[in-house]
């Protein structure tokens, strides 16, 4: 039983240090970045495959050494969209915000990604963002989405179009 238990202790030993030893490897490799993921279309697969592409890079980069926000414009606020907001939104075609999106965005945002929001959608679709955007607060709305891809392009942070 004591041979048992420590040969267990060894793997869990050499385990933690393989894991420590990659995440070290990977801030040396990557070291800090600033990135922006630009999202302007609806098609729910693909917005499911750019939150993986976000959650990937976070577990290759580490979340301490990651700047990344999401920028989402036009027909990209469908991964925001509350479902029940559709029937009366008639200018989206998607409402994405199901329980499985939204739960892949609370881990992002849980691991410092910040969702901004152009306003200008907002307005322009007569979207309420109390009601019919998840978890969207005052702050993350943004004047313009492109403007602000712009903006963040300007002050050094790298542009992904997933």
């Amino acid at each position: 039983m004591k041979i048992i238990t420590t040969r267990i202790l060894t793997v869990l030993i050499i385990g933690l240090s393989l894991l420590m030893t990659s995440t070290v490897y990977a801030s040396d490799r990557y070291g800090k970045q600033k990135v922006v993921y630009h999202i302007n279309y609806d098609d729910p697969k693909m917005q499911a495959g750019a939150l993986r592409n976000i959650q990937n890079h976070i577990n290759a980069v580490g979340a301490e050494n990651l700047d990344l926000k999401v920028v989402l414009h036009g027909n990209g606020l469908a991964m925001l969209l509350e479902p029940d907001s559709l029937q009366k939104l008639t200018k989206f075609k998607y409402a994405n915000a199901n329980e499985t999106m939204t739960a892949k965005i609370d881990t992002l945002k849980n691991q410092g990604v910040t969702f901004n929001v152009c306003a200008n959608t907002i307005s322009g679709r007569n979207v309420d963002r109390e009601t019919d955007l998840y978890n969207v607060s005052a702050g993350d709305i943004v004047p313009s989405g492109v403007a602000e891809v712009a903006r963040l392009q300007a002050m050094g942070y790298a542009y992904i179009k997933p």
